[in-house]
């Protein structure tokens, strides 16, 4: 396979994340390859060191570039904000940090939105101007702590454009935009968008054309008769929470009495289950056997100005966030010439022709990395699929040109906002949009994540 299959189920403008944890499963990965090796050698040459594996790199080189854009080779402090109760816990904003202060030159610090201040004019962090500061969270959460702190420091850098991501993408953060691709205006967005974004209308008793343009007079209708096709999920969301998915999510007059109660639900065509799947070798907790066992994938890929950050694998049930119990997937570039499908197969045998025993020392080694390297989540470590997903260069390719066509379109998409086209696809409270207003995006320094239900050759047929 060339190229890839499947589409987006959404996007993050506002402050995604996942930039870290590709380069923390890299390299429990490749250590667990190794041993792996020694137990059986595998004729296969995966590579898990290309850069594009490990966004993280890219993600600071932008910092590092916008830092000095500002300040020339002067020295400066580089903040990451993010909510005070996290700011223990959330592992890559604690590395964000760190690596960005190991910068010769370059201050890093974790610090919760109140702790800046102004002083003689000038956004400072406990007295030391700031130069940039990347925010770990959306407007909505801005104005929530505005309204409990008097954060002005940070009002100030929105209007002076310190803030990446900037605030001026949230109006376009939002899965009702997919209508928008999806629907009239779909001509002037690139084809490669329209092809990867699934059928999509904001959620409400209305009249609308379906997946095959056939004419809807009541969607709410509609959707309960095709429930098996479809998916309903919050217009703003994170960690899966609030998504209902027909053929998993049974209760279509439960999903639906949800989807209207809440509202600012889209619903959309559903993502054959089986196009982003793949069957992963794991150990049967039950048993103690070594069994095959089917798995969602999901694919995120983080863009920035000019550039493909890198991509973090996921794997789970439905949804395959990590807070909804999902985990992490390692990917690999295969530098063998052999089909993705014939690779994945042969990689999966060899793990079921472990002992168990065997299998077990892997996870564990896998765990107890995980654990030193506090890539936890509230129950323990985060769950590393033992096999990597593996992505030919040639699809990496392919995925650059995906990439690239989402950053251009989204340009689009502001522009549409600034000229009023977008007004009645967005249910956002003037505040927040006023903050937005403060720092237009123009296609400046962001990290933008696309989450991709692919499939790269390896799926199941049925």
């Amino acid at each position: 396979m060339k190229g890839f299959l499947g589409a987006h189920s959404e996007w993050n403008l506002g402050s995604p994340g996942g930039w870290d944890y590709m380069h923390t499963t890299e390299v429990i990965a490749k250590t667990t390859w190794k041993a792996l090796n020694e137990i059986n050698p595998i004729d296969l040459e995966l590579d898990f060191d290309h850069p594009q594996l490990h966004p993280v790199i890219g993600f600071l080189s932008m910092l590092l570039d916008v830092h000095r854009h500002r300040e020339g080779n002067n020295p400066g402090l580089i903040a990451v904000t993010a909510e005070e109760d996290t700011l223990e816990d959330v592992t890559e904003n604690i590395n964000l940090a760190n690596q960005l202060n190991a910068i010769d030159g370059i201050t890093g610090v974790l610090a919760a939105p109140h702790e800046f201040e102004l002083m003689k004019g000038m956004v400072c962090h406990h007295g030391r101007p700031v130069s940039t500061i990347f925010m770990d969270f959306n407007n909505d959460v801005f104005l929530r702590l505005h309204r409990k702190h008097d954060l002005s420091p940070l009002i100030q850098a929105i209007k002076e454009n310190r803030i990446i991501n900037p605030r001026g993408t949230e109006p376009f953060n939002v899965k009702s935009m997919f209508e928008v691709i999806t629907g009239s205006y779909g001509k002037l967005f690139h084809s490669e968008t329209v092809r990867r974004t699934p059928w999509t209308r904001r959620f409400y008793p209305r009249r609308t054309d379906g997946p095959n343009g056939e004419p809807i007079l009541d969607l709410v209708a509609w959707t309960r008769k095709q429930w098996r096709n479809l998916v309903l999920k919050p217009e703003r969301g994170y960690s899966g929470m609030g998504v209902k998915v027909g053929d998993v999510h049974h209760n279509v007059d439960e999903a639906i009495e949800l989807a209207l109660r809440e509202g600012h639900y889209i619903v959309q065509s559903k993502v054959d289950l089986n196009l982003w799947a793949e069957e992963i070798p794991e150990i049967n907790l039950d048993t103690g056997e070594v069994c095959l066992r089917r798995r969602q994938t999901d694919f995120r890929c983080l863009v920035g100005p000019g550039r493909i950050f890198g991509y973090l694998g996921r794997f789970g049930n439905v949804p395959t966030n990590v807070g909804s119990g999902g985990g992490v997937q390692p990917l690999a570039i295969l530098r063998t010439s052999i089909p993705t499908d014939e690779a994945v197969s042969k990689l999966n045998n060899i793990l079921m022709d472990l002992a168990p025993l065997d299998l077990a020392a892997l996870e564990r080694q896998q765990k107890d990395m995980a654990t030193a390297a506090r890539f936890t989540y509230i129950n323990g470590p985060i769950p590393i699929a033992l096999r990597p997903r593996l992505v030919t260069p040639t699809q990496l390719d392919a995925l650059a040109n995906y990439c690239r066509a989402m950053w251009s379109d989204c340009l689009i998409l502001e522009k549409m906002w600034h000229e009023g086209e977008l007004d009645s696809y967005i249910d956002i409270e003037e505040e927040e949009l006023d903050i937005a207003r403060l720092q237009p995006w123009k296609g400046g320094a962001a990290i933008f994540a696309t989450d991709g239900l692919f499939s790269f050759g390896a799926h199941p047929e049925v």
